[in-house]
């Protein structure tokens, strides 16, 4: 029996499109990183937060406030309320837990992520062919509405380019896919730095929202979140969610990247990791009393060198079969592939044992 076949003359030219034969060649196509909020090395639930801060919470995702603080505070956490038959397993969600329903002119307050200019190489900026972008995600809200987005261009010349999207129903997840048109002007510094600013706004007072949504301009404050009518703060009974945060390059929104949880993980823990202790291997070198240990590698290299912290004053290490608890440290020298520190002591430690959550080391943007 003869099998027909597909040869080139019987493909049509137009029929062969770009959507059709670069599926594999698409990968990493989502800006976002964590974008389905699924890493979450912090931990999954923060309270307390506002008057002023600036803090990540799931990974690569934060809560900031900038300009007057008001008294409004909010629980950021990691939610398990996702839109059904999506794919998704969690979000990130915002309660107002304290009020404020008078909101400074001056304050605005919103949930954003930050990309390096390294990674925006591709899109061309500041040239005739510079490339236009899609932004999608869902989001759900008791609080229907006018929302403002914003993408910030945050080299030397601060670039803004404001959006609105709208909440139409409680309590229900919508999509939302907004549209930006390539900024031939200004470009992208080719570093490690926090080169563009992606900020979905929940509060904003009347000095952010007064002027006019706009394409790639200057950043006027006025602009900010121009159009937005909602202050999530004027009740406790408020919550935020948003999840399958993607941006890419083109013209249509495509299916949201899923990303296996290992890569995923991997991806954040470049801005930031939580660095187990037992993950040394007796590297040391002796001098008089002082023992070095050189071997706390990080299971990706950095952004930049970060800042080390330990959520805890002392540790344990192993030696000669047994323990010794309460150790204290002092940082010696950090660089983006391992971090050194140093202990007074005269014994032939082995290696740090018990060690889960011992130290961070962050170089988020």
């Amino acid at each position: 029996m003869a099998i027909d076949k597909i040869t080139t003359p019987a493909i049509a030219d137009d029929a062969v499109t770009n959507a059709k034969v670069s599926y594999n060649n698409n990968q990493f196509r989502n800006i976002i990183i964590n974008g389905d909020m699924s890493i979450a090395q912090r931990g999954t639930s923060f309270t307390g937060i506002g008057d002023g801060d600036s803090q990540y919470t799931l990974d690569r995702f934060k809560w900031a406030e900038e300009g007057s603080t008001d008294t409004a505070a909010y629980t950021i956490s990691q939610s398990t309320t996702v839109p059904s038959g999506q794919g998704f397993a969690k979000s990130f969600k915002v309660d107002c837990t304290t009020a404020d329903t008078s909101v400074d002119a001056n304050n605005i307050q919103y949930v954003g992520t930050a990309i390096e200019g390294q990674n925006l190489q591709y899109l061309k900026y500041a040239t005739s062919s510079a490339e236009n972008m899609v932004l999608s995600f869902w989001v759900r809200s008791n609080k229907t509405g006018t929302y403002g987005v914003a993408l910030i261009n945050n080299e030397s010349t601060e670039r803004l380019y404001s959006q609105t999207y709208t909440i139409s129903s409680a309590d229900t997840w919508e999509k939302k896919t907004l549209s930006y048109v390539g900024d031939t002007s200004n470009g992208f510094d080719n570093d490690n730095g926090s080169s563009l600013l992606i900020q979905w706004y929940l509060v904003a007072g009347s000095g952010k929202t007064s002027g006019s949504s706009q394409t790639w301009g200057s950043n006027t404050q006025a602009n900010r979140a121009a159009g937005q009518t909602v202050n999530l703060a004027d009740s406790t009974s408020n919550e935020w969610y948003i999840t399958g945060v993607q941006l890419e390059a083109g013209t249509t929104a495509s299916d949201f990247e899923f990303l296996p949880v290992d890569e995923n993980l991997l991806r954040c823990q470049r801005y930031f990791e939580i660095c187990s202790g037992n993950r040394t291997q007796g590297s040391q070198t002796y001098v008089s009393n002082t023992v070095y240990f050189n071997a706390i590698r990080f299971m990706v290299t950095k952004r930049a060198a970060p800042t080390i912290a330990n959520p805890v004053s002392s540790f344990t290490l192993f030696y000669n079969s047994s323990y010794d608890t309460n150790v204290t440290w002092s940082l010696d020298e950090n660089i983006t592939t391992q971090f050194t520190l140093t202990m007074a002591s005269a014994r032939d430690y082995g290696f740090m044992g018990s060690g889960s959550n011992m130290f961070t080391a962050d170089s988020e943007l």
